[in-house]
């Protein structure tokens, strides 16, 4: 009998897998595998690479992610795939007139989606929903619809309900919100000390109408209203307050636990994570050894999180348009408008 998933995405170094990585991941069942830049050269290759990495594990279903939001958090972008607008673009088009904005938003998505299911690739870890304020950091900033929570809303669900009929997995990022840090979590842990209530009305709106999302990404920083000791992604008080106040019961992935904005060794943050309640712990790395580390502090997935995960798998479709053609039309609307 096949044994269950650990509760761990992990990463690998180059385009295809050694022979020690294949006996890793027989070895360990991580559930998943996290694409980066430096996994990626050619369609073929990305196909060869996701088949290797799902016969290791022995589930043709296993899933094979990588960020793909558009601009600057693309990873398919070394010339043999279009270069898709970030989602800040479609905030500003449809600041200026909404409908267009979400007709081109969801063009968009179905072209990336159809991109994605051709490769074989099954979620870009998109749409962020975090609010991009005058003050946010830079590592947001484009990268969000805008500061509107409505306007922020509307262009989601777009990239919502357009990822799941191209049989994409949809992850709504950072839950419970990014969009007031000051610095980069990628290298210190940032620190809010907003009221719970001023994020109610605010930064977590789009979280709590957006619920239904099968999968959300968990934030690493530090709300000092509701546990000022511990960062989102580590915290139980967090991971309750996402679940209770948030009313979210989709998958919960953390970001990249190797994220400066963490303490402790990477394994003790793969135990932390887990201990307060996420789903599935995501440790990209990429480094072997490091990965074996990560396997051994996760467990199994537990019979709540597989409920959640089938839940989530079932609402995948199986549409696809031409990438091509859907994008050129995108482009156009967007030189139409006036945007370059």
């Amino acid at each position: 009998m096949m044994s269950t998933p650990l509760a761990l995405f992990v990463g690998m170094p180059g385009y295809d897998l050694s022979a020690d990585e294949i006996a890793f991941f027989r070895e360990v069942n991580p559930f998943g595998l996290f694409l980066f830049r430096r996994n990626i050269d050619t369609p073929d290759q990305v196909r060869r690479l996701c088949a290797q990495f799902r016969e290791a594990v022995g589930r043709a279903d296993a899933p094979v992610y990588i960020d793909q939001e558009g601009g600057r958090v693309q990873r398919l972008d070394n010339g043999n795939w279009p270069s898709f607008r970030n989602l800040g673009s479609f905030g500003a088009l449809a600041r200026k007139d909404l409908e267009l904005g979400k007709r081109a938003m969801r063009l968009s998505t179905l072209a990336m989606g159809s991109m994605m299911a051709e490769l074989t690739i099954g979620s870009g870890t998109t749409p962020v929903v975090d609010l991009a304020r005058s003050g946010t950091h830079d590592v947001i900033g484009g990268r969000a619809f805008g500061d509107d929570p409505d306007l922020v809303i509307a262009m989601g669900r777009v990239v919502i309900e357009a990822m799941l009929e191209t049989g994409e997995m949809p992850i709504m990022k950072h839950i419970p919100g990014y969009g007031r840090v000051t610095v980069d979590p990628h290298f210190a842990c940032p620190v809010v000390e907003a009221s719970v209530e001023d994020m109610r009305q605010t930064d977590f709106r789009p979280f709590i109408a957006l619920r239904d999302t099968p999968w959300a990404m968990v934030a690493h920083l530090i709300f000092t209203r509701i546990d000022p000791d511990r960062p989102a992604s580590v915290s139980p008080l967090v991971c309750d307050l996402i679940r209770r106040d948030l009313g979210y019961d989709g998958v919960l992935i953390t970001d990249c636990l190797t994220m400066e904005a963490l303490k402790g060794t990477w394994p003790e943050r793969v135990r932390a994570a887990l201990d307060a309640g996420y789903d599935i712990a995501l440790h990209s790395q990429g480094d072997l050894a490091a990965s074996y580390a990560a396997a051994n502090a996760a467990r199994p997935l537990t019979e709540e999180s597989l409920g959640r995960i089938a839940r989530a798998q079932a609402r995948l479709g199986t549409a696809r348009v031409d990438v091509k053609a859907l994008h050129a039309e995108v482009e156009q609307i967007f030189r139409e408008n006036g945007f370059a």
